[in-house]
């Protein structure tokens, strides 16, 4: 059973979680994230598993070990981690979710001990090799919270049964398990060298939970890549003097 935490989301744009832990509660968070903690926490890092497990998270992104942050006190003490680009941290509460979520790789930012992060596979071919973010998806396992991070304006979608919604491959944040994910063509010629949206869309069928993501990371990189110039090239020439 995963630790009961208390937490508060501050900021906008560009959010940070403060994490209130009971003595002897945790969170797992991944390495690099924790921005400040009190006295009395105390940091552990692992592989979260073992060996294959840390080659499992690297698989989706994430880095090859995890850091555990434990109050060792007698009182209530907090830790707190920063999202790593602007957006929003969208919070899981696993037990009213069905006890299981999927999200995009490198969207975990933490979750209350006893939350299982391991790797899941999109179930269709097309959908691993056109989906923008490949095979691999993260599975967030437990009865506890679990704290994912999106680039942007962060939208929740509720679909019913046989309902059917199109996204840009990218925007995909999270969904349940429930609801059936595959890739499409977005048909017409001018449509796909044009339209500026790729070749193809992600397909959603219900029924379960969706979260999408207005800005994510790929494209704020595109965006800049597109206003920044190359960097020039140093050279460095001799002169001689008769």
């Amino acid at each position: 059973m995963a630790d009961v935490i208390d937490y508060k989301i501050y900021g906008d744009d560009l959010q940070l979680i403060e994490i209130e832990l009971d003595p002897r509660e945790g969170v797992r968070a991944e390495v690099g994230a924790m921005t400040y903690m009190e006295g009395d926490i105390q940091m552990q890092t692992a592989t979260g598993g073992g060996i294959f497990q840390g080659f499992k998270r690297m698989l989706t992104g994430e880095s090859f070990f995890i850091s555990t942050f434990v109050n060792s006190g007698n009182r209530k003490a907090r830790v707190a981690f920063a999202a790593p680009y602007p957006g929003k941290i969208i919070p899981l509460d696993l037990g009213q979710l069905g006890g299981k979520f999927l999200c995009q790789k490198d969207s975990f930012l933490c979750a209350a001990n006893g939350i299982d992060i391991d790797v899941a596979f999109t179930k269709r071919l097309g959908a691993g090799f056109f989906g923008g973010e490949g095979f691999i998806l993260q599975k967030l396992q437990g009865d506890g919270l679990a704290f994912v991070h999106a680039g942007g304006t962060i939208v929740e979608k509720n679909l019913g049964v046989g309902e059917v919604l199109r996204a840009d491959t990218g925007c995909l944040v999270a969904f349940a398990p429930t609801v059936d994910y595959d890739i499409q063509f977005v048909g017409g010629f001018r449509n796909a060298l044009f339209g500026g949206e790729g070749l193809f869309l992600v397909k959603l069928t219900g029924p379960g939970k969706v979260y999408l993501q207005s800005l994510p990371l790929s494209k704020l990189a595109e965006r800049i890549m597109a206003v920044n110039p190359a960097p020039l090239t140093n050279s460095s020439s001799s002169s001689s003097f008769a």
